[in-house]
């Protein structure tokens, strides 16, 4: 039943995005809060996988570790990634949490799994475009960053370096998912604030990016209840 709930949804994201960016538009970031022991979870790691390739999508998994006293340990959980969808949580007034949960440009909240709405929200985010131009290049074992924002930020930004692993395959043993070889895409292995940036004058930075794992900075609005909109994303592959 899994599977063909997650090939419905997977079509479902593949007929209704376009192939490729708008001109102008940055990509879209869309966060999944995901766990290995949770037996709703693979339709929306498959969705997941279908967005990894795209440009014009930053897709990131991150596996919370709430579920992992409930028969099986994720081995991507850590407790900061429980802390950010509670944070979000937090930002519009909720005192619950769900997996899965997605979450695109910081601002629209899709518990469950919800294709169509996924798709209708990352179609729209392309279309306002970022509000801050953020550039990245690699210099050995670390990556300089560049952010202008044009206008001037209303309100202080934070600037976030992520790190993930693109493919991984899990035998699960025991759980809700057990006897499932899952195969999870953009695992999230690090999540790490940079610097408040005041958004006024543009922002240079150089941050430690050792290793092959691609580079993702995302600039998100600070607000005081927790993350707010995410103004702009960039990756190195």
């Amino acid at each position: 039943m899994f599977r063909l709930a997650a090939a419905l949804a997977v079509s479902l994201v593949s007929a209704v995005l376009p192939a490729h960016a708008e001109d102008g538009a940055g990509p879209v970031v869309v966060e999944l809060f995901t766990s290995q022991g949770c037996s709703s979870c693979p339709p929306a790691d498959a969705v997941l996988a279908e967005l990894a390739p795209r440009d014009d999508v930053i897709a990131l998994a991150l596996h919370v570790d709430y579920w992992n006293y409930l028969g099986w340990r994720d081995s991507f959980s850590q407790p900061g990634f429980t802390k950010r969808q509670k944070d979000y949580a937090r930002a519009i007034g909720s005192r619950s949490i769900y997996t899965p949960q997605m979450i695109v440009a910081g601002q629209d909240h899709l518990t469950g799994l919800k294709p169509m709405k996924l798709a209708d929200r990352i179609r729209a985010h392309a279309a306002q475009g970022a509000r801050v131009r953020l550039d990245l290049r690699r210099d050995g074992d670390r990556v300089e960053i560049l952010a202008v924002a044009e206008p001037p930020l209303q309100r202080p930004a934070i600037v976030q370096l992520v790190r993930y692993t693109p493919e991984a395959a899990v035998d699960i043993l025991r759980g809700e998912n057990a006897g499932r070889r899952m195969v999870y895409s953009n695992i999230v292995t690090s999540w790490q604030a940079l610097e408040d940036w005041d958004g006024r004058a543009p922002l240079r930075l150089r941050a430690p990016a050792a290793g092959d794992e691609p580079v993702v900075v995302i600039v998100q609005d600070r607000r005081p209840g927790g993350p707010g909109a995410i103004l702009a994303a960039a990756r190195l592959r």
